[in-house]
């Protein structure tokens, strides 16, 4: 990570997504502005590096950086990226380390003419493919399974390509061989495609965005990029599914057939979108809101006031006020200007910690007894200090409720969700939690409750991935286990 570890504390209790992409293709509009925009609207995917590649119609033309989409771009350097197609990408590292090298997309010169590639996800047979590219004499300059991706997009399809580029065949071939967790956006001379992996782990949505009469399209994502630019979401795009965007609108054709039943990653809803984003065509911070009201049937408490831990526990803080009928009020003011900083800090304000994001309301707060909700507790390490600080402000009990299971197992799918030593509930008891952190009482909701929220509206036939919290991954894990291991040890010892 390129923070300082005090001042991300609250970030480093959270679970991190990969990566926010966006392709678009649009003949009359400046498709490096709007993806841009809608980069910003994913900012809150990746906060490592960002990155746009268009293309006219023949050349390409690229602009990336580390840091947030607001520092990459300027008006300067997003002037030179010509063209009516784009791809872009907001990054958070899972596989590779926090470097200009690993910053998307990726973007080289074919015989067939320019590919960019933007991947959020996780390929858990990156080792495996990464050497068969290297035993084929293919360099690699990034310890990024998204470059092993581009590489293996560049090759020809084993049949071969006797009447020009079969870009969807290339694709196919991929996904016949790809191992995990994917959504692609692609960039080529004339289209740009979209790729979703068969479980539907990471989300990904098509929108339409005409302008002036002429037809375009978008993908993202989130749906809540579409609307930050003005597009009309109209659907997910399916698993296993591969979309042409080009100058004849939108083609759809079939990569790898869909896994019986999806596994959107469950934590999307909990944590990861949006609140105003749509999955499975559910409104986010509506599934969030009966998140909280679940939690306060399972574990109800004697108690004045109900507070979320701002911003990502506010739904579920409601949800949680509306069943129990206890009063939901303010009683955390967050700092939204405490941003990335390179300036090192001394030891005072090493020690202030949290404080340097969150405030106690302390009118709202004296005397009272407090339900603190907040979506999930991962390492522990700041939900004492809010507890602190509430007290401090007034409170005379505070009691905590946790609108997810306990996080006991890691994420190999695109998730930065810790170590087996660093997630406190597969160390500790919910008591010895409660005791750790100094809450008054302790409740998570159930993984019955978490399921009952996610599909009143999205439907039983719906699958989820929840291993985080139940340890069954949807994807063999066996030899991975070692893979990570020697992966980690192999970059670290290559890259630093």
């Amino acid at each position: 990570m390129t923070e300082l570890d005090w001042e991300r504390d609250d970030e480093l209790d959270r679970p991190h997504e990969a990566c926010g992409v966006f392709g678009i293709c649009a003949p009359a509009v400046d498709a490096a502005r709007m993806t841009f925009f809608a980069l910003y609207a994913l900012q809150h995917r990746g906060q490592e590096s960002a990155g746009i590649a268009t293309c006219d119609g023949g050349a390409a033309y690229i602009q990336k950086g580390m840091g947030l989409v607001a520092q990459t771009f300027t008006e300067e350097n997003l002037r030179p990226l010509k063209g009516h197609l784009a791809i872009g990408h907001t990054r958070y590292s899972t596989s590779g380390s926090s470097h200009i090298r690993n910053a998307q997309p990726y973007l080289i010169e074919t015989l067939h003419g320019p590919l960019g590639v933007a991947h959020n996800g996780n390929l858990t047979n990156a080792l495996t493919l990464r050497r068969q590219l290297l035993e084929r004499g293919v360099g690699l300059s990034s310890s990024s399974d998204s470059e092993v991706i581009t590489q293996m997009l560049a090759a020809p399809p084993p049949g071969g390509e006797p009447n020009g580029p079969n870009w969807e065949a290339r694709i196919a071939a991929f996904m016949a061989v790809a191992e995990g967790a994917y959504t692609l956006v692609i960039l080529t001379r004339a289209a740009v495609f979209a790729v979703r992996d068969p479980w539907g782990l990471r989300p990904l949505c098509l929108g339409e965005l005409p302008i002036n009469g002429k037809p375009g399209y978008v993908v993202a994502s989130e749906s809540c990029a579409l609307s930050t630019i003005g597009a009309t979401y109209l659907r997910e795009v399916a698993p296993g599914e591969v979309i042409r965007l080009d100058r004849g609108g939108v083609h759809v054709s079939r990569g790898v057939a869909a896994k019986e039943r999806s596994a959107l990653c469950i934590f999307e809803y909990v944590y990861f979108a949006r609140p105003d984003s749509m999955l499975e065509d559910q409104t986010v911070h509506r599934v969030r809101q009966r998140l909280g009201e679940e939690l306060a049937r399972e574990a109800p408490v004697e108690a004045d006031v109900v507070i979320g831990v701002p911003d990502s526990a506010t739904p579920a803080a409601i949800g949680f006020a509306q069943a129990s009928g206890i009063l939901y009020t303010e009683g955390l003011i967050k700092n939204r200007y405490i941003g990335r900083t390179f300036i090192q800090p001394d030891d005072r304000i090493r020690r202030i910690g949290v404080r340097l994001k969150y405030n106690p309301l302390a009118a709202n707060l004296k005397g009272k007894r407090a339900v603190l909700v907040d979506d999930s507790v991962v390492r522990g390490n700041t939900i004492g200090p809010m507890l602190r600080l509430l007290r401090e402000g007034g409170a005379a009990e505070v009691h905590v409720r946790v609108s997810s299971p306990p996080v006991q197992h890691p994420c190999f799918m695109g998730i930065d969700m810790a170590t087996y030593d660093e997630l406190i509930a597969h160390r500790c008891t919910v008591e010895e939690i409660r005791q750790h952190v100094g809450a008054d009482s302790l409740a998570y909701l159930s993984h019955a409750g978490l399921q009952r929220a996610v599909l009143a509206e999205a439907g039983a036939d719906r699958g989820h991935c929840s291993a985080c919290f139940t340890g069954r991954y949807p994807i063999s894990l066996e030899e991975w286990w070692l893979r990570k291991a020697q992966e980690k040890l192999a970059f670290e010892e290559v890259w630093g």
